[in-house]
C-alpha cells in the first residue's frame, strides 16, 4: 500500500503551537533546499523568485490539515477551544438526556466531553441479512437469528443484545431531551432511518434532536464520529438540528423502501436526493449498489475488494480490509467482523472468486488472492454471481443464484430484472 493508506486516521485534534512549529520548520527546510520540503511547498504554491515567507509557509501548513487558509485553521482550533470549555461548565444535565448511538464508540468520548446524559447503543447492522417490515418483537427475533448464524453467536445471546436497545425505545417517554449522534455511512444511516420510523410511531415527548456528519474540518479521511477526539465531540454538540416531522416521515419512507423485496422505491427515493437529509439518499444508494451489478454480477464491496487483489496482488486479509476503508470503499461502512462475513461466500463453492491460506490462526494474517474465475470475472468472461455458491439479501430484497433476480446499474441508475 502507499504511504497514504497507511497513514492513521485523524481524531480531529489540532494544536495551534504544534502547527506554528511546522510552519517554522517548513520554512527552514524550504530554505535549506530539503527536496520533500520543496516537493510540499511545489503542491500548493508555484515556483515564483520571491523569497518565502513564514505567512506563505503557514498558508501550506493550514491548506495541508484542509482549510482555505492560515486563519480559518485558527478559526477552526479557537472554536474547538471554546465548545469544549463551555460544554465542561454547562454540559447536558439542564434536562434529562438520552444520546442514542450505534455502537460503544463515543460512550466514553461524550462524558469526557462533558455531556454526562445516558447513552443507548442500538447497533443491529441492518447494512447486511434480511430485513423485513415487521413489528418491533418480530423484527427483533428475526434480526438476532440472521446475527447469530452470520457471527456464530449463540442464539439467546444474540437476542439479549440485541433485546436492550429495541427494548429502551419503549421508555422514552422518561426523557426530555434524545440526540441522535449518526455519521454519513449506510451502516449509521439505515439504522437512522430505521430510528426515525420508530420515533414516528412512538412519538415521545422529548425534543429529538439530530447531529449528522458527513465531514469534520481538519480531518483528511473521515469515516465516522468514533475517531474524533472528545473536544470535537463538544464542538459538533451547538451544532445539533431539531429533527422536524418531514425528517421523521423520510424515515419511514426510506424504512419502507428498504425493507420493500422490490428494490424501485428505494431507487425513486434515492433519486428525489432526500433533501431533509441528503447524506441518507447518499447511504442508501451505496446500500443498493450491494446488489449484483449489471455487467459482472458483483455488489460493489465484492468488486472493491477484487479490485484491490488484482491491483496489490496477494494479501492478508487485514490488510485488505485497511487498504478497503482507507482508500477504495467510498462510503465506508463496515466493521472488521461484517467484511470478513462478507468474505466468506467468494472463498467457497466449487468456483470460488478468491483463495486463501488458513495457516495462519487469526483471519487478518491469512493470505488471499484472486482465482481464475475471479481473474475471469475482472475480465468480464465470466458472472460473477452466478459463481456465488449461497445467495445473500440487500435488505427486503433476496437474490439467490439460478434464480430470477435484480440487478443495478449504478452508472445509469437503473434497476434490472435479470430471468436468472
Amino acid at each position: 500500500m502507499s504511504s497514504s493508506n497507511t497513514r492513521p486516521i485523524s481524531n480531529g485534534r489540532l494544536n495551534l503551537e504544534q502547527q506554528r512549529k511546522r510552519a517554522k520548520e517548513l520554512l527552514k527546510a524550504v530554505n535549506a533546499g530539503e527536496r520533500a520540503a520543496l516537493t510540499r511547498l511545489s503542491q500548493w504554491i508555484p515556483p515564483r523568485s520571491a523569497t518565502l515567507r513564514l505567512a506563505d509557509a503557514q498558508w501550506v501548513i493550514a491548506r495541508e490539515c484542509g482549510f482555505a487558509s492560515w486563519p480559518r485553521l485558527k478559526q477552526h482550533i479557537e472554536s474547538i477551544s471554546l465548545a469544549n470549555q463551555r460544554l465542561q461548565r454547562e454540559g447536558d444535565l439542564d434536562r434529562k438526556t438520552l444520546h442514542i448511538r450505534c455502537g460503544s464508540d463515543i460512550q466514553h468520548s461524550l462524558r469526557t466531553a462533558g455531556l454526562h446524559g445516558d447513552f443507548l447503543e442500538f447497533s443491529d447492522p441492518f447494512c447486511i441479512g434480511p430485513l423485513s417490515d415487521s413489528d418491533p418483537q418480530t423484527l427483533l427475533r428475526e434480526r438476532a437469528a440472521f446475527l447469530a448464524d452470520a457471527f456464530n453467536l449463540a442464539p439467546a445471546d444474540a437476542l439479549g443484545r440485541q433485546q436492550q436497545g429495541y427494548g429502551t425505545l419503549l421508555k422514552l417517554d422518561q426523557y426530555q431531551r434524545i440526540v441522535l449522534w449518526f455519521e454519513h455511512d449506510s451502516y449509521d444511516q439505515l439504522i437512522l432511518a430505521y430510528l426515525l420510523h420508530r420515533l414516528r410511531e412512538l412519538q415521545p415527548a422529548a425534543e429529538l434532536q439530530l447531529i449528522a456528519v458527513d465531514q469534520v474540518p481538519g480531518v483528511e479521511r473521515f469515516i465516522g464520529i468514533g475517531q474524533l477526539a472528545p473536544e470535537v465531540l463538544s464542538w459538533l454538540w451547538p451544532q445539533r438540528k431539531s429533527i422536524q416531522p418531514e425528517l421523521l416521515q423520510l424515515g419511514s419512507d426510506a424504512w419502507h423502501a428498504l425493507t420493500a423485496d422490490d428494490p424501485s422505491a428505494l431507487l425513486a427515493l434515492i433519486q428525489t436526493g432526500t433533501p431533509a437529509l441528503p447524506m441518507l439518499g447518499k447511504a442508501l444508494h451505496r446500500h443498493l449498489q450491494q446488489l449484483p451489478g449489471l455487467h459482472d454480477g458483483l455488489g460493489l464491496t465484492e468488486r472493491l475488494i477484487l479490485q484491490i487483489l488484482q491491483r496489490e496482488g496477494a494479501l492478508p486479509a487485514g490488510k485488505v480490509f485497511a487498504t478497503l476503508m482507507r482508500r477504495d470503499e467510498p462510503l465506508p461502512y463496515l466493521g472488521d467482523l461484517m467484511y470478513w462475513w462478507l468474505l466468506q461466500p467468494l472463498l467457497t463453492g466449487p468456483t470460488p472468486l478468491l483463495r486463501i491460506d488458513d495457516s495462519a490462526a487469526d483471519w487478518p494474517q491469512r493470505i488471499i488472492e484472486l482465482s481464475s474465475q475471479g481473474q475471469a470475472v475482472l475480465r468480464g468472461k465470466t458472472d460473477g454471481f452466478a459463481s456465488r455458491a449461497t445467495g445473500y439479501w440487500v435488505g427486503g430484497v433476496e437474490l439467490q443464484p439460478g434464480r430470477p433476480h435484480w440487478r443495478y446499474d449504478s452508472a445509469q441508475q437503473r434497476l434490472h430484472l435479470r430471468s436468472a
